[in-house]
């Protein structure tokens, strides 16, 4: 044996034996356990740690590849469980220094150098120390090796950013810094914690945080994997930063260096000399050498507001606010944003600015955040230290607008929110930039625009400087600037939060704002207005400026102060008299060379100004009694006068058409004011008691066609752009939507006044402005704006259209008419055939609809009826091939026109429409399609038609649609079509899709037989005629005759057998319920007539194919229920023979039917409604004696086939709950009628035992279902739901496969309640719980291997509760005490269960123990109790080994310490002891 190992370790040290032996030789020694080597594995590792170590310092020669198997046999050591389980006997493997010096040395040549050969086994090599901590002291022994190697990782980490990626490389940095984090957290001497980290970590560390952060390595594969571990590396270097430069120990250093406090009294100790963190940060953060060039600046930036957010954490408490503060500027001055204001660089790319200005906005949110600036305290104490540094700050900011960046408006909202007078000697500046002359068109970027301008009000109306504020944006409106470059002021984001600020303004401040406006008009604007574009278009600004402040002023009442209101009236006349009047009389002075653009502005700000006197005039009118209209009132003579009253006073009816004449040359703002004038005048007209007099609605009337004329030119070129609803942005594009949007938002008013071609052409506008086939949807970011298709879609889907009647029935008819159009543009022939068949379909006046029932209701031409006129010419649209035929093209377009009707609510149509979209549908529905169209596009259409027609069906007008057509007719027409289309399209009836349309139908034809059966129209003669049209058509007499059944038209054959159905369900109830006379007689033989006619086509075609269940089973459910239903209608009395027969002749029918059933009834369980359907007809089959066969039991036969299902174990338990109900309908009938015998049969297979698999899954749930509910169970429910669920469980793994199910069993046990019950109760409860716990440990190992921690969940439920019953009471019998004793002793055997599973427990022994202490210590047992208990819990000491018992010792809290160590010793004393001699003397 000596020879052997003796001979190894030669050949391993032997210079004649070549490398590629001896690694062969020292790979079969590591996992041979026939080589036997004194302390093998330190020796091996020894010889491979030498060898490199040698080859490293040039002692030895070695190729690449021989050295790179030495570091994977190094490797494939470390990471061995052989290794592992050593070390985890105690054993120790010593790696020397050498190893991890080395492993350092590769690690700086690969951060060094391009060249990475054996990097991936270096770094597994070193990843394997690093996670094993026996091994891993070779570092964390020697700090300078860990903080070497911690420094080339992070560099090398950096480098793997730009090249390939090595996947171990993070790990085994975030391995290096949790061991670096212990030793930190150790280390006493503060001043060398911060010496390392400044000197050696935090640049590479600070270079690789900002490399992940920005996502480089996370991208590149295992997204979420690198995600997680990316995120844990950052919070370590930040714990690594707190921990070194921000310790509580250098507060004092950096009061030192901040403050300049000299603390000459105290002695520092260790800190001897003046230490400057900040600086050597500082300093180290300047220094450009620790990575690229083109990265310092950002990983600077980045790092700054690390480094200030990292000291506020640390120091930011009260008094030290100032200290913070004087961190900032430091810091600030490293980002190269301070070099702009010292002018030492000239400018900074867009992506400089992004990020320099993100991290400003951090830095400025921490000071905010952490109440860094009290304005008083900077004032008295410290100079306005704090002011002056962030007043530096804004000015750089406004004076290197950064208008496109949110950051830039982010910053200025800060520092608005610190002190206002930080921007206000910028104010006009930031006004100026930040909103009246700032181009911001990403949607980002306006969200922060609105911000700052809401909080800058928001300010200024706390501070009640609101005119201040707009003192000031008057001026930057008014000052000399390019006004043809500005952006309109007021978008939907400044407009909304104005509003906002200028509703909560005291009227005072809106006056003064108002008069404000007015003297700039007078003093800047008018003089100088004549000719000049520029103030033309400050005009405009001001108007929309001033139109917002008016509206959206706080609306003055009777009850506001009369100095006040009277203020208001003095400034309503001064604005009409003094800017009003001026601005419109300049447009009507005759003009000169002025431009176009000149006339368009200033026509634009003198209406908008008008419109918005005029509105808030009548605003006041209203709601102030107080005040006086310049109006007057308008009186009923005013009204009777010949002309029209006047939209504004002192402007007769010649001025306005002048300014009429002029605004109509542009679709712009003044047109859309002079709009809302007219609507105004309206408003006013119908305020008035007399408004129904033939002079108002004649004012009405024209102010309503005016205003429609007005943008009919402009909707129709549709010239388009969104609008976002603000009037100061309407302009040439948006000028057609917001012309709409006038319009739909006031077509109450208009409606009523409106001709009938206005009515028709708002109607054609409305269609013609749905999306109709567009797919709606749009960014996230995008922005709300309102556009001509979603404002139609408001007035589709809006409940007040259909009150509209006379809109609503022009869209109706235009929508029609649309429809027709495309049907004639199909016409294969003549154009004008359709018109012929179809003529109703053409009409284009709404108001002739109304007539067709009462042309109708008259007698025809020549004798034909006119109901069956119409038939015959939708019948003739079938019959005649290609007469009308779409194309793909025709028919997307009428799809999407049905989506339109089917957004209107059908059911609610009022007569002549409901019977016109009936026929229009209908007609539809018949249309021949072209080949063009696909199959799926055919059925789609035909579904969208069927849909309709059944929710026009199911209307409140359904009734009149068989005033002009027989229900026979339109079940001929409906089925002749379907016909048509089943012998052109091979279709699978079984496809989904295909069941579907199929379902429509079913329930169409059906509601059209119900509703005939409702109102009882001549019922022979439909019912006649329709049986008549289905035993005469091609299919039936093809199928009876046996040519059919060879041609492949499967829906054809179903749509016929379906029409038989429903025919039979529909009549059958209502001939049984009738009472005998002449029509119930005639109904009832054409009753038989269907069931003969269903039973002969279910016969040839279960004939045919050899079985009927998959499609066929509700028609022979229907077929069995009319037949049993005709044979019980004559007992009692002389069954006829037809009917007696009838039932016979189809039993064979029905019987093999009955045979299918039962052999496949597991095979329908997955699908409910065919699974309902076979327990239905086994229930009708049960219960007609008259078709049981003698041969065989039928109540045996049926019980057996639902065993079969119940016990089927591939049937989930899902599956059997939702078929419980219809199995316990089919039960109750069999036992109802059942006998004596078929009662006994059925106990006997209960008491015999089922399969219990699936009652196991379903008692589970229920169990589950029961226990957890949030009141405690009655334990009249839980006890026998225990003893259930024990008797189960002890059936066995055979039983119960599935693990997850037993699993379900400890959810029910840990809401068991054990506590404030009754002696006798608890120890029933008790055991009941003992006896669940002990059938799973014993009967079901396979779920205890993971399940433990949930089994003693449940287990310390019982030991806490017996601990908890078993305590000393201050006053109390011991009179339960037997009780308690009996459950103690269930808690003593169960742990005496548990010892002996030993290799599954002794992980879980020393928290067992743990947990049994806690406990025990709150309370004083019994002795007795007690006893027992600590029998138990030594059996689980004897499974802890001495490292537990170490553990327990120290972990465990002083208290519960002492009674550990009081049980211990008990312990060793008595049971430990005890066991020992047992052993001593056992052979």
């Amino acid at each position: 044996m000596a020879a052997i190992y003796s001979g190894i370790s030669f050949k391993l040290k032997s210079k004649k034996t070549s490398w590629e032996d001896k690694l062969k030789l020292a790979h079969f020694a590591w996992i041979s356990h026939q080589c036997f080597l004194p302390n093998k594995e330190q020796v091996l590792l020894d010889w491979a740690r030498q060898s490199l170590v040698a080859f490293y310092k040039k002692k030895l020669e070695l190729k690449e590849d021989i050295v790179e198997k030495l570091w994977i046999y190094i490797d494939n050591i470390l990471h061995s469980r052989k290794l592992q389980n050593l070390l985890k006997s105690g054993k120790t493997i010593d790696l020397q220094i050498s190893l991890a010096k080395i492993i350092n040395e590769r690690i700086t040549e690969f951060s060094l150098s391009e060249s990475q050969r054996n990097i991936c086994a270096v770094l597994s090599c070193c990843q394997g120390i690093l996670s094993t901590p026996a091994l891993a002291v070779i570092y964390t022994a020697k700090q300078e090796l860990i903080v070497a190697l911690l420094s080339q990782l992070c560099k090398l980490a950096c480098l793997q950013q730009e090249g390939a990626i090595v996947p171990q490389l993070f790990e085994v940095v975030y391995l290096a810094l949790g061991h670096y984090l212990v030793i930190q957290k150790q280390q006493v001497n503060p001043r060398r914690t911060f010496g390392e980290v400044t000197g050696h970590l935090l640049q590479p560390c600070l270079v690789l945080r900002h490399l992940l952060l920005g996502g480089t390595w996370i991208q590149a594969s295992q997204g979420q994997l690198r995600q997680v571990l990316s995120r844990d590396i950052r919070n370590q270097i930040e714990a690594m930063l707190r921990g070194a430069v921000f310790q509580p120990e250098l507060l004092s250093s950096y009061k030192e260096e901040l403050l300049d406090q000299q603390q000459g009294d105290i002695k520092m100790g260790a800190m001897k000399n003046l230490l400057t963190p900040l600086g050597t940060l500082i300093a180290k953060l300047g220094d450009s050498g620790y990575c690229e060039p083109s990265l310092h600046a950002t990983v600077v930036a980045h790092s700054v507001a690390l480094l200030f957010k990292l000291f506020l954490d640390s120091y930011s408490k009260e008094g030290n606010q100032f200290l913070c503060f004087q961190v900032l500027p430091r810091l600030f001055g490293c980002l190269r944003i301070s070099y702009l204001q010292e002018e030492q660089i000239k400018a900074l790319t867009a992506s400089d600015w992004t990020t320099e200005l993100l991290v400003v906005e951090q830095l400025l949110t921490s000071v905010a955040n952490n109440n860094i600036y009290n304005i008083a305290a900077d004032k008295i104490r410290h100079g306005e230290a704090q002011f002056h540094f962030y007043r530096l700050l804004a000015e750089l900011l406004i004076n290197h607008s950064q208008a496109s960046l949110p950051a830039w408006f982010r910053c200025l909202k800060i520092l608005m929110s610190l002190n206002h007078l930080i921007l206000e000697p910028d104010l006009d500046d930031m006004l100026s930039s930040a909103w009246i002359d700032a181009e911001v068109m990403e949607y980002r970027t306006k969200k922060a625009q609105e911000v700052l301008i809401h909080t800058l009000f928001q300010t200024y109306a706390k501070l009640r400087q609101v005119p201040r504020l707009f003192e000031e944006v008057l001026g930057v409106i008014c000052c000399p600037a390019a006004e043809t470059l500005r952006q309109p002021m007021l978008t939907s984001g400044p407009s909304t939060v104005l509003c906002e600020c200028l509703l909560e303004l005291p009227l005072s401040q809106i006056l003064d704002t108002w008069s404000l406006f007015l003297d700039k008009f007078q003093s800047l604007i008018l003089p100088c207005l004549q000719g000049d574009v520029d103030i033309a278009l400050k005009s405009l600004s001001l108007s929309s400026l001033l139109n917002c402040v008016m509206f959206n002023m706080r609306s003055p009442d009777s009850n506001t102060p009369l100095p006040i209101i009277r203020r208001m009236q003095c400034t309503m006349e001064r604005m009409f008299r003094e800017l009003v009047k001026p601005l419109l009389h300049l447009l009507l002075v005759p003009q000169g060379s002025e431009t176009e653009l000149w006339l368009q502005k200033v026509s634009d700000s003198a209406l908008l100004l008008a419109y918005t006197w005029a509105q808030v005039d009548a605003m006041l009118s209203l709601n102030c009694s107080q005040y006086h209209s310049m109006f007057g009132t308008l009186t009923s003579d005013d009204l009777k006068s010949p002309s029209l009253p006047l939209l504004l006073p002192h402007f007769d009816r010649h001025l306005w058409k002048k300014i009429e004449k002029l605004t109509a040359q542009f679709n712009s703002l003044g047109r859309y004011c002079l709009e809302q004038l007219y609507l105004q005048r309206m408003k006013r007209t119908l305020l008035q008691v007399s408004f129904q007099s033939e002079k108002a609605v004649h004012t009405l009337r024209y102010d309503a066609a005016y205003i429609i004329a007005s943008g009919r030119k402009s909707l129709s070129e549709r010239k388009t752009a969104s609008w976002d609803g603000q009037i100061g942005t309407v302009s040439m594009l948006t000028y057609p939507v917001a012309h709409w949007h006038l319009i739909v938002s006031n077509l109450t008013i208009l409606v009523s006044y409106l001709c009938p071609d206005d009515v028709r052409y708002l109607a054609d506008v409305l269609l013609s402005t749905l999306p109709i086939g567009q797919a709606q949807g749009g960014s996230v970011d995008e922005e709300p704006h309102i556009t001509l298709e979603k404002i139609s879609q408001v007035i589709l889907h809006s409940p007040f259209f259909p009150e509209m009647q006379s809109f609503h029935s022009a869209f109706l008819m235009c929508l029609s008419a649309r429809c027709a159009d495309i049907l004639c543009s199909g016409v294969q022939n003549d154009p004008c055939f359709l018109k012929k068949r179809l003529s109703w379909l053409f009409e284009k006046d709404h108001m002739d609809v109304a007539h067709w029932e009462k042309r109708f209701s008259k007698d025809g031409v020549k004798g034909i009826e006119p109901k069956g006129e119409i038939a015959q010419n939708l019948l003739s649209l079938v019959k005649v091939d290609c007469s009308i035929q779409l194309e793909e093209d025709e028919l997307q377009s009428i799809l999407g026109l049905l989506k339109v009707v089917s957004t209107l609510q059908l059911d609610s149509l009022m007569s002549p429409y409901h019977v016109h979209y009936f026929l229009l549908l209908l007609s539809l529905a018949i249309t021949d399609l072209g080949n063009s169209c696909s199959f799926s596009l055919m059925l789609k259409f035909l579904k969208t038609c069927y849909h309709l027609l059944g929710y026009l069906q199911r209307g409140k007008c359904a009734r009149s649609v068989l005033k002009i057509l027989y229900a026979s007719d339109i079940f001929e027409i409906i089925l002749t079509s379907l016909f048509k289309v089943s012998n052109r399209f091979i279709i699978d009836i079984n496809d989904p899709s295909s069941l579907e349309f199929l379902q429509m139908i079913e329930i169409f034809l059906e509601q059209l037989m119900q509703m005939l059966i409702q109102i009882k129209m001549s019922l022979v003669l439909n019912f006649g005629k329709i049986l008549a049209f289905l035993s005469q058509c091609k299919l039936y007499t093809e199928a009876t005759t046996g040519k059919q059944l060879e041609n492949h038209n499967p829906l054809g054959r179903q749509l016929l057998l379906m029409s038989l159905t429903k025919l039979c369900q529909v009549l059958g109830p209502f001939v049984r319920e009738q009472k005998e006379h002449e029509a119930t007689e005639a109904l009832s033989e054409l009753l038989e007539q269907a069931i003969l006619q269903t039973a002969t086509l279910l016969q040839l075609y279960s004939t045919h194919r050899g079985q009927c269940l998959s499609s066929h089973l509700v028609s022979v459910i229907t077929l069995l229920e009319s037949d049993v239903g005709q044979h019980s209608k004559h007992r009692g009395i002389e069954i006829p023979p037809t009917t007696d027969k009838m039932l016979l002749s189809h039993t064979a029918l029905y019987q093999c039917v009955y045979s299918q059933i039962l052999s496949e009834l597991p095979a329908f369980v997955g699908n409910t409604p065919s699974f309902q359907a076979a327990v239905r007809f086994l229930t009708l089959f049960f219960l007609a004696p008259e078709l049981h066969s003698q041969k065989d039991c039928v109540f045996t036969s049926i019980f057996n086939a639902v065993r079969k299902v119940l016990t089927d174990p591939a049937i989930p338990v899902q599956v059997i709950q939702d078929i419980e109900p219809h199995l316990g309908a089919l039960f109750n009938q069999m036992l109802e009628v059942g006998t004596i015998k078929d009662f006994r049969m059925v106990m006997q297979c209960i008491l015999q035992g089922l399969d219990i698999s699936n009652i196991w899954k379903a008692d589970l749930q229920l169990q589950n279902r029961e226990a957890c509910q949030e009141q405690p169970v009655s334990l009249i429910v839980v006890m026998p739901i225990l003893d259930v669920l024990a008797t189960l469980l002890r059936q066995g793994e055979e039983t119960i496969s599935n693990p997850h199910h037993v699993s379900l069993a400890f959810s029910i046990l840990l809401t068991v309640p054990l506590d404030h019950l009754k002696p006798l109760e608890y120890g029933s409860i008790f055991l009941k719980v003992h006896n669940v716990l002990f059938s799973i440990l014993q009967c079901h190992q396979k779920v205890m291997l993971k399940a433990i921690p949930s089994f003693l969940n449940c287990f310390n439920r019982l030991v806490f509760s017996v601990i908890h019953e078993g305590r000393q009471k201050d006053k109390g019998s011991t009179d339960d005490l037997p009780e308690i004793l009996e459950c103690a002793r269930l808690v003593e055997r169960m742990y005496s269960h548990i010892a002996t599973r030993a290799e599954e427990f002794t992980v879980f022994s020393p928290f067992m123990v743990a947990q049994y202490v806690t406990e025990v210590q709150k309370v004083t047992l019994y002795p007795a109790v007690k006893g027992l208990l600590q029998e138990g819990i030594y059996l689980i000491l004897d499974l802890c080994i001495e490292r537990d018992i170490q553990f327990l010792r120290v972990s465990l809290q002083p208290g519960v310490r002492d009674i550990f160590k009081e049980l211990y010793n008990d312990y060793t004393k008595y049971h430990k002891a005890k066991h020992e001699g047992e052993r001593r003397y056992t052979a």
